[in-house]
């Protein structure tokens, strides 16, 4: 039977042996050889974790997933099992680095960037035990209530899949990585009742193509949600799991539930498709008894365990041993790169020149600003995102206040706190400063997974009145006011945005956003990070919402095709973001590159006085699912840093699918999917010019 040991082999923090690395071929030998040696009763017993339900539900309880989550650890063999550590922010086990959520992540449009954070994750949890990391989270933002959008990428298929496919290519040279939820995941409150009812074609254009970007990357296993499509659990849904994901994308990893309630009958869920039940001995149980009966064939069993010894085999050939230590696990070179990351998430959506002024109010220069303000109680409180199943409790985290206080002591600078949401205290130290930070947003009370006490969707997508209050009476008393937004998607600042010099949209940062958002507020950063999602101007220009649903329709149109399709002018387009420095674009190209992609092709000079990045995205007029209307959709894009005075040309390969999909010869390129202009194809009109 398996092991119900659930502590990582060896030391506490002894990461599992790194064996030679096999070719395929060979992995698939060792598997069967491996599957061959298991009695039936062993092969039952691997389909599920290691720990009955009534010894591990109250330790999980109190702390989740501390070391690793074991299922179908077989010693006599030197079968590891699976070896769980659950995510997004990074490893959540013990003290691991904390990096900005997810959506922060989609922000960057940078998968290279993304890739090294997975590098990093994986890193910390092969050091700490584990074999498997679930965080790969790539579920569609279909609205900004959903209260887990933190743990996701966006609302666009494209970037979802781009972002997540470099998570798991940087995972998984340490350990397997598992794509999640499995599908159309994004209702929290009813998401163990709610039924999603939606339309074949608007399944496979819209809610999968990510995920199957994400397992042609190689991804080792796919989760599934606790939610039904079409009235079928997804644990049980034999046309997700077993018709799409492994006959028609020839997936040959494994499949596993979400946890506790993510399957309601064993039997029918393996018999669909599911390989392994997480995290406890419980439904599973019933198994045997289904083998005896014939119920479940003995040739889904097989399978099932043969999915779960390849990846298995797989990974135990991977890894960089010399860096598997214990001091790299948040060390320096981890927390550089979570600092690195929130730098570059960070989207400054507003910079206005305050009255008086010459320059716009960012970035904050010693030379014309020597007293600031810093207000809010969210800037001296430590807030990471959720408190969830991807809470990472990193060893320490700089708050907003901290950063500030740092980076005021390099510079000839005052600093006036007020770490409060009171509007008296706050209006005077605004009135005797130069320039009023406000620090405004959520916490993980307001949003996140629902545990019951607090998280969960929101109920509004505007600020709590009390912070729209303070925000407003500091811009009465300080003409230079900047809001500093801390939240996991987005927010709807119609009250009060045209009274603030400048906003930015810090997400929830991780553990070093504090110094991210002072080396962006005092210059020594560039804001790089765009929109990841349409900022609407009232939740009425959205999709319907209701967060207690237990019926729910999915259509086609949602974010920036939804404002396209019904001329709706968001706040703040997709793609949307601003720096401190300008850019001016040459004439797009398109062309067709050496490997037969279509190409675009620009100049981007930095016209400015210091060196900047700019995101180049390109959109094709495609139709998408059941609504018939070609619209503007991502199909690439590329971010790319230019000096001060510098050209570079970047070029975009567009993706093939929605290119062969594409309803005109028309690209649309620039900056945001509000803003981009048409540019024919060559050859089609007999120019290449642009034709608007």
């Amino acid at each position: 039977m398996p092991s119900h040991g659930n502590e990582p082999p060896g030391e506490p923090w002894g990461q599992l042996p790194v064996a030679p690395p096999l070719r395929t071929e060979a992995v698939e030998q060792r598997a069967r050889e491996l599957l061959a040696a298991l009695n039936d009763e062993e092969k039952v017993g691997v389909l599920s974790g290691d720990v009955p339900i009534a010894h591990g539900l109250l330790p999980m309880m109190r702390r989740y997933n501390e070391t690793p989550i074991v299922a179908g650890a077989i010693p006599r063999l030197g079968i590891p099992g699976i070896r769980f550590t659950d995510g997004p922010r990074g490893v959540v086990m013990h003290r691991s680095t904390a990096f900005p959520i997810s959506m922060a992540r989609g922000a960057t449009f940078d998968p290279e960037l993304e890739a090294r954070v997975g590098d990093a994750i994986g890193v910390e949890a092969r050091t700490q035990g584990a074999n498997l990391f679930a965080g790969v989270c790539v579920n569609l933002l279909r609205h900004p209530a959903w209260g887990r959008a933190q743990e996701t990428y966006g609302e666009d298929s494209y970037l979802l899949g781009e972002m997540g496919a470099a998570l798991v290519r940087g995972v998984q040279r340490h350990v397997m990585a598992c794509v999640k939820h499995f599908a159309c995941n994004s209702i929290e409150h009813a998401r163990f009742r709610v039924d999603v009812q939606i339309a074949e074609a608007d399944l496979r254009d819209i809610y999968l193509p990510h995920f199957r970007r994400c397992v042609d990357a190689g991804a080792a296993a796919v989760m599934t949600a606790y939610n039904r499509v079409n009235g079928e659990w997804c644990g049980h849904h034999r046309h997700l799991l077993t018709e799409i994901l492994k006959n028609e994308w020839g997936f040959d990893g494994f499949v596993m539930s979400d946890f506790v309630l993510g399957i309601r009958d064993a039997v029918a869920a393996v018999r669909a498709g599911l390989d392994l039940e997480m995290p406890f001995h419980w439904r599973a149980a019933r198994l045997p008894a289904a083998v005896r009966d014939g119920r479940l064939p003995h040739e889904r069993v097989g399978d099932a365990v043969l999915r779960l010894l390849r990846q298995q085999v797989r990974f135990a050939g991977c890894g960089e041993p010399e860096r598997y230590r214990r001091e790299d696990v948040s060390g320096d070179a981890h927390r550089a790169l979570a600092r690195e990351v929130a730098v570059r998430s960070i989207v400054l959506l507003r910079n206005e020149i305050a009255a008086g002024d010459a320059n716009p109010v960012l970035p904050l220069e010693p030379a014309r600003v020597h007293r600031v303000a810093l207000i809010g109680r969210l800037a001296s409180l430590p807030n990471t995102g959720d408190r969830g199943s991807s809470w990472v409790r990193a060893p320490h985290v700089t708050t907003v206040l901290e950063g500030m206080q740092a980076a005021v002591r390099e510079r000839s600078v005052d600093l006036l706190v007020s770490a409060c949401d009171d509007v008296a205290p706050a209006v005077k130290a605004a009135a005797a400063a130069d320039v009023a930070v406000v620090v405004a947003g959520y916490t993980f009370r307001d949003e996140g997974e629902w545990v019951f006490l607090y998280g969960g969707d929101r109920g509004d997508l505007r600020l709590r009145p009390q912070h729209e209050q303070l925000i407003e009476a500091v811009a009465a008393a300080c003409p230079r006011t900047v809001v500093c937004l801390l939240g996991g998607s987005a927010i709807v600042t119609e009250s009060w945005r045209e009274q603030v010099a400048a906003t930015l949209m810090a997400w929830y940062p991780g553990m070093e956003g504090g110094h991210a958002i002072a080396d962006v507020l005092f210059g020594a950063a560039e804001p790089g990070g765009r929109l990841p999602c349409t900022w609407p101007r009232s939740a009425a220009q959205l999709p319907y919402f209701h967060r207690r649903a237990r019926s729910i329709s999915y259509g086609p149109l949602h974010g920036y095709r939804l404002m396209e399709a019904a001329h709706r002018s968001p706040a703040y387009w997709f793609g949307h973001g601003r720096g401190y420095t300008t850019f001016a674009w040459g004439e797009p190209a398109v062309a067709t590159s050496e490997d037969g992609r279509l190409e675009v092709a620009v100049e981007v000079h930095n016209t400015g006085g210091r060196a900047g990045d700019e995101v180049v995205q390109c959109y094709l007029p495609v139709a998408l699912g059941t609504h018939p209307t070609p619209l503007r959709t991502l199909c690439g894009f590329r971010r790319v840093r230019v000096e001060a005075g510098e050209a570079h040309t970047v070029r975009v390969a567009l993706d093939p699918a929605l290119t062969a999909r594409a309803a005109t010869p028309t690209v649309w390129v620039g900056g945001s999917a509000g803003t981009a202009r048409a540019v024919l194809w060559p050859g089609r009109d007999g120019s290449g010019s642009a034709s608007s």
